[in-house]
């Protein structure tokens, strides 16, 4: 997508935004504080490859960690909160990218697997994700548990794509209907669908054009009145 479209869409406002580009970029020309609620998926630094060869773009470096959280930092409100994935054999870099910036670690959230990911030293079934937040937000009117189950996807869509079912309720605790949720590594747009099934509003960011395409034709598909669809 060229600069002039995707600041036309930045400039436009916020009623359901899927951008092509380098999150960092696409960010950086947007306002400050116009974000309530950001959840997102970011690359977990481990270099991984599917089984059928499928990559995660920059998931090779670190360079873009700070970078981006200082973008997503600024552009969240005040008083807000962010749910963000990570890797865990890497958590010292993502929490030091997360304070540096000047986000506080408030929770960490732990989902369970019935199945085995991968197998080394231990059998891997879980995927992890903290709480962080800008200043200090109210209590959510409804708490969630910090151990949630996880329901496999199947993968088709992305090699580490996210269950819409394991998303919403996090959307539903940490925002309001009508709020906008970032996801500025949205892959094939799971944080998207949930966030429109809820009747949020999204701004969504995919750097891969394939993956971007995939979240376009899969959000052309759902609507909020199709939420027990599972799409």
């Amino acid at each position: 997508m060229k600069s002039e479209q995707v600041n036309s869409q930045i400039n436009h406002g916020f009623s359901n935004r899927l951008l092509h580009g380098d999150c960092i970029e696409v960010l950086s020309r947007m306002a400050s504080n116009r974000v309530d609620f950001v959840l997102t998926d970011p690359p977990y630094l481990a270099h991984y490859s599917s089984r059928d060869g499928r990559s995660v773009p920059n998931d090779n470096n670190c360079d873009w960690v700070k970078p981006a959280f200082e973008e997503i930092y600024r552009v969240l409100r005040w008083n807000h909160f962010c749910v963000s994935f990570y890797g865990w054999h890497k958590a010292d870099k993502f929490l030091a990218a997360w304070r540096e910036v000047g986000f506080r670690v408030i929770g960490h959230l732990t989902f369970i697997k019935r199945y085995a990911s991968t197998e080394r030293f231990l059998r891997y079934q879980h995927e992890n994700a903290y709480l962080l937040a800008k200043g200090n937000p109210q209590k959510p009117v409804h708490t969630i548990p910090d151990v949630l189950e996880w329901k496999y996807t199947g993968n088709n869509l992305h090699p580490t794509q996210k269950p819409v079912c394991v998303l919403t309720p996090l959307i539903e605790s940490f925002s309001n209907p009508g709020d906008v949720v970032l996801d500025p590594f949205c892959g094939s747009g799971s944080t998207l669908v949930a966030a429109q099934q809820q009747q949020r509003r999204f701004v969504g960011i995919e750097l891969s054009k394939r993956y971007y395409d995939l979240a376009e034709q899969r959000l052309r598909q759902c609507r909020p009145v199709q939420a027990a669809s599972g799409c």
